[in-house]
């Protein structure tokens, strides 16, 4: 290009005959077809079509993996991203009854509520799709050009609520039938039995949902990276197209 536009300017300038207004007119039309060119090449790619099938399928892709990860056996037990802790509100309790021999009625509390976040967490499956479904061009190009979690902060905004709301009735009554509530009946009447023992009050229901519907975000996160940052675990085409370029 640059060759073209020096032996031009000889041209120019070893051929008075040449109009000068007439030669420029010429030489920047050139130059802005050339560029217009350009610009539309840079354009060129994948259509909207492409983009938005790509990501929801990355999603649907992670959604999946995520919700089988949290809801096997010790998915957030074994897990320390994502295990539901002794809540900070009775923290005392804990420590309290392991100093003096009684850390049993403590670990069988913390796996019961484990449990119950593994047995709850398929709920939320259908809520995410949902919301992938219904992302728009521009939520979809906002999230693929966005961060490694991108789409999983997008989902949380959309969803949390949803899911929250979805889950507490199911929480409510797998804490039962898993156990949650009658260990933690155990736990706290052992500590109370203690001379001078006090607790602040817990919604244990509350807990468990929001623990176990922030571990599941976490582990979507962790799907939605992974997917960004290696080709390996981009299984299909489309994915290798979209997250390729």
């Amino acid at each position: 290009m640059r060759f073209k536009f020096i032996f031009a300017l000889f041209i120019f300038i070893f051929s008075p005959g040449i109009s000068n207004a007439q030669f420029f007119d010429d030489l920047l039309q050139k130059g802005v077809d050339s560029l217009s060119q350009n610009k539309s090449q840079v354009g060129a790619g994948l259509s909207e079509d492409s983009i938005i099938s790509g990501l929801k399928e990355a999603l649907q892709i992670g959604v999946g993996k995520a919700i089988d990860y949290s809801s096997k056996a010790d998915g957030y037990l074994e897990n320390p991203q994502i295990k539901i802790p002794m809540p900070e509100k009775i923290q005392n309790v804990a420590d309290m009854l392991g100093n003096i021999g009684l850390q049993k009625p403590v670990d069988d509390f913390v796996l019961s509520m484990n449990r119950a976040a593994e047995a709850a967490s398929p709920q939320a499956k259908d809520i995410l799709l949902s919301a992938v479904q219904n992302m728009t061009f521009d939520d979809a190009k906002n999230v693929l050009n966005g961060g490694d979690t991108a789409a999983t902060d997008y989902l949380r905004e959309k969803t949390y609520n949803d899911i929250s709301g979805a889950f507490k009735p199911i929480v409510s009554d797998t804490v039962s039938q898993v156990g949650v509530t009658s260990a933690y009946k155990e736990m706290m009447g052992r500590f109370l039995d203690i001379p001078f023992a006090s607790a602040q009050s817990l919604d244990l229901d509350s807990y468990v949902t929001d623990k176990a519907i922030s571990g599941l975000f976490v582990m979507l996160a962790e799907e939605e990276k992974n997917i960004r940052t290696n080709p390996q675990a981009r299984a299909t085409d489309l994915l290798k197209q979209v997250f390729g370029n």
